[in-house]
């Protein structure tokens, strides 16, 4: 061991620089991560409409561009030609990007509407087909609730491929419920009675005010819908009480709804024999 040491004493002692030197760089680009997490999450709470997702992705961002830098020096502090190394992952990235052009396209698509912004964490979208409350915006995906509790994984080249319908980006929401009264109804009293019960409903919006129509006139009925602007977030609430009261305000205004006419049964013939 003695003559070990003499002989590559210069060598070990560089070899525990450079490993102490290493140890320190590593440790300093952790240091500069956490630092780096505080301040893009200060810098998203100020902007208040950042979505939360996008601190995530930025932060994932930054720390691999610090730690790749690190793991560069520490490479080059070892005396390990990094230029090389560097040619080498080119090309191997440019293999694995042709033949993950897919997921390239899926990280493009997720950082577009992380910027874009048609949604955002909570919002209740319908998009290409798939529906639900959007959870997370991820670099490959964005997770969805649906309304009975599945989860959803939608690459994000799928969503940003196809018109977003956002039903929690405006501050309110209009509903349309259809009711048929029977043609020997009144049809201003029907008009007035629908009308009267919705400005009655505490969460109906007055301006836009309600609006009762009469939208088809059928072989067995008179279709009226009626009309109303709610907050978002109370659409549900009133869709279905209003649904649920109809019936009664129908009858307690004496009107009828027709009910359905039953077919006739086949006519049955005989065939003389």
């Amino acid at each position: 061991m003695t003559k070990f040491w003499e002989n590559h004493q210069d060598q070990l002692i560089l070899f525990g620089k450079n490993l102490i030197l290493s140890i320190i760089i590593l440790v300093l680009a952790w240091i500069v991560c956490k630092i780096l997490r505080k301040v893009i999450c200060r810098t998203m709470e100020k902007i208040s409409a950042a979505d939360r997702s996008l601190e995530h992705v930025l932060y994932v961002m930054a720390r691999t561009f610090i730690l790749l830098f690190a793991v560069l020096i520490i490479l080059d502090l070892f005396r390990i030609n990094t230029a090389s190394i560097l040619t080498v992952l080119g090309a191997a990235g440019l293999a694995v990007g042709l033949a993950m052009k897919d997921s390239l396209s899926n990280i493009a698509s997720g950082l577009m509407l992380l910027i874009l912004r048609p949604y955002k964490s909570g919002d209740c979208v319908e998009c290409g087909g798939i529906s639900g409350t959007v959870r997370e915006t991820g670099l490959f995906t964005t997770i969805l609730e649906t309304a009975d509790g599945i989860f959803i994984a939608a690459p994000n080249s799928a969503v940003f491929g196809n018109p977003v319908k956002n039903y929690s980006r405006n501050a309110t929401r209009r509903g349309d419920i259809t009711v048929s009264i029977a043609y020997g109804d009144s049809l201003p009293l029907a008009m007035e009675t629908f009308l009267t019960f919705l400005n009655a409903h505490e969460l109906i919006l007055k301006n836009p005010a309600p609006e009762v129509l009469v939208t088809d006139l059928t072989a067995s009925s008179m279709n009226l819908t009626l009309r109303f602007w709610t907050a978002g977030e109370n659409y549900w609430t009133v869709y279905w009480q209003i649904k649920t009261r109809l019936k009664q305000v129908v009858e307690d205004a004496g009107l009828n709804m027709p009910r359905a006419v039953a077919p006739l049964p086949p006519i049955q013939t005989t065939v003389s024999k």
